[in-house]
């Protein structure tokens, strides 16, 4: 059996016309009947690195027997030249999250995916605490089980206190090893069974893993990197999905 969890996650491969940019990670995140596409804004446009796909292409089971059988999805990014995607921002300015809405009609027969929704966001019966371990799920530098289309699942912690914004931004950090392909995975962690209802995933989304954390002083030759990510806080995705 595979679990529910690993099929929200997919790999998402940036493209502009045929020529391939890079790799991330991205989740489904369903709000009633819509359904949504979520990852880091800077995986659809970045203006430093002058990173400019114009369409993202996603990786789909096709058969819930056969783990082995999945297709490639393109989801264009602008229509009539205007973008299709949502991205967040705040008082402090731009949040590092966005998405875009997937028809499920055009999904390929038989497509096999698992969502988040609100009922997966934080709660107060949660208690998030700093320290706690938690998971992400992605692409590594590409890297998953390309015979099974699965992402992989690495082991983190949340360093810094959960529900404040770190330095006033709308995120908190994590403690994890990550790589370049990460950025858009989910950061979960499990819940209580007591605290799910029936068909429900048994899992807390907390954030949307955006990026490494680095100090601009940190001597290159002498100090190690600090191991700490940013995690942007995922009740954004109520406000990004709101009609």
């Amino acid at each position: 059996m595979i679990e529910a969890l690993l099929l929200t996650t997919t790999r998402i491969v940036t493209y502009y016309g045929e020529q391939s940019l890079t790799n991330a990670s991205g989740f489904f995140f369903a709000r009633g009947e819509r359904l949504f596409l979520v990852t880091s804004r800077h995986v659809m446009f970045d203006e430093p690195s002058k990173h400019s796909p114009d369409r993202l292409v996603i990786e789909l089971h096709t058969d819930p027997h056969n783990m082995a059988s999945s297709t490639g999805f393109s989801i264009p990014l602008y229509r009539h030249g205007k973008s299709l995607w949502r991205q967040g921002s705040d008082g402090s300015g731009e949040i590092d999250v966005a998405i875009i809405e997937i028809e499920r009609t055009a999904l390929p027969a038989g497509s096999v995916i698992a969502t988040f929704g609100p009922e997966n966001l934080v709660t107060p019966a949660d208690q998030i605490e700093a320290g706690e371990s938690i998971l992400i799920l992605g692409f590594p530098l590409g890297f998953h089980d390309d015979f099974h289309h699965l992402p992989v699942v690495r082991q983190a912690g949340i360093a810094s206190s959960f529900g404040m914004r770190f330095q006033g931004e709308g995120y908190f950090l994590t403690d994890a090893r990550t790589h370049r392909g990460g950025s858009g995975a989910p950061v979960v962690k499990r819940r209580a069974a007591t605290l799910c209802t029936q068909g429900q995933l048994p899992w807390v989304l907390l954030g949307i893993h955006s990026a490494r954390l680095d100090v601009g002083s940190r001597d290159l030759k002498l100090d190690e990197a600090l191991g700490l990510n940013c995690a942007w806080y995922a009740d954004i995705l109520l406000t990004l999905t709101a009609d």
